[in-house]
């Protein structure tokens, strides 16, 4: 099969890794600290707070900006369930905004979304491609709101030039199949002090000394291990994200103008990492988009439809009000979206075969 992901773990991590172990310093330590440091560079912030992986990071965040029971948080119901479990998690409320044809929060219906509750807003770097950052920096700035950016699939995508995760508070996911790994793990990035040193101690047990604990926190610390690996990862995100592009591009290339194939919109000022690269199968495809995965799947290619069922219409959703029908946008997407391997370890042969096999389907 040609997988939909593949972490690429080289002799840098692997030797990283026997170092730590060498080392007998196995838990948060120098490796955490030097990982930190890092990222923060590469985003262009002065802080960065290592956690246990993205959830946790999107937890700490919120924690770290008040967010409690009776506060609402606006947001989008396409994503990974995990990004409304975190407002969850802190007692809050989630308000629901539908997306555009990025896949990311439609920022011309936030305002509307805003009640005297709300104390964030949300927005979700789907896929690899930023949400539009001036414009919803702007609303927030106006109502007088936070911006929890959950950047968890956006490592080095950038709106105007400016890297996501520098805009608010910046919550990444490390976990095996994006763009950079530590196996597990997350980073909150923000720039301001409050909120770095509010984070450090939340994730901590609420500790600023050791064995002194001033608040209720979590144990959502990261170890020297993971840390380990992604500090090699991180020097390589660049050629990473690069041959992700390269990728993108040869698809873009020869998938376009294919009646009922609609390739990924990337809106302007956006630089896409593409995390994923997700087609829109409609109906004047010829086929359904679950019968094309099946068919790719007869053929060796290994496809992913993130996601099936927006947040709003799941089970676990239910006593929070919005039903079906009511983001049809988000509604419409989950019926047609699939994503096709695009990580940097596919070769040109691998890429012709996925064309090949795609338009092998069509009408």
């Amino acid at each position: 099969m040609i997988p939909i992901s593949k972490p690429l773990i080289g002799e840098e991590e692997q030797a990283a890794v026997q170092r730590v172990l060498a080392s007998g310093m196995l838990a948060q330590g120098p490796r955490v600290a030097e990982f930190e440091r890092a990222f923060a560079g590469f985003i262009g912030v002065r802080h960065a707070i290592a956690t246990s992986n993205g959830t946790t990071a999107l937890h700490a965040a919120l924690l770290a900006h008040g967010v409690g029971p009776g506060d609402e948080v606006i947001t989008a119901p396409f994503t990974f369930m995990a990004s409304v479990n975190a407002i969850l998690y802190t007692g809050a409320r989630p308000v629901f905004c539908d997306i555009d044809e990025s896949f990311n929060l439609n920022p011309e219906l936030i305002v509307d979304a805003i009640t005297e509750r709300t104390r964030a807003i949300m927005p979700i770097h789907l896929y690899g491609q930023p949400a539009d950052m001036d414009a919803i920096s702007a609303i927030a700035a106006d109502h007088k709101l936070q911006v929890i950016e959950d950047a968890c699939q956006a490592h080095g995508a950038e709106f105007a030039e400016r890297k996501v995760g520098s805009f608010g508070t910046g919550c990444f996911s490390f976990y095996a199949t994006k763009n950079m790994t530590t196996g597990e793990g997350g980073m909150i990035t923000t720039d301001d002090d409050d909120t770095a040193a509010r984070a450090r101690q939340i994730i901590s047990h609420g500790m600023k000394v050791r064995y002194y604990h001033d608040m209720l926190g979590y144990n959502f610390r990261m170890t020297d291990l993971a840390a380990a690996i992604g500090y090699e990862q991180l020097k390589k995100l660049a050629l990473f994200n690069a041959r992700r592009v390269e990728n993108a591009r040869f698809y873009d290339q020869h998938l376009a103008n294919i009646p009922g194939l609609l390739t990924p919109a990337v809106h302007p000022h956006r630089t896409h990492v593409y995390h994923q690269y997700t087609l829109r199968i409609t109906p004047a495809f010829g086929k359904s988009r679950d019968a094309v995965a099946e068919a790719l799947s007869q053929q060796g290619i290994s496809t992913g439809i993130y996601y099936p069922l927006p947040v709003h219409r799941q089970v676990a959703m239910q006593t929070f009000g919005p039903v079906a029908g009511a983001f049809p946008v988000a509604e419409r997407m989950a019926q047609e979206v699939l994503s096709i391997p695009v990580h940097p370890a596919l070769t040109d042969a691998d890429r012709l075969f996925i064309v090949d096999s795609l338009l092998s389907q069509g009408a």
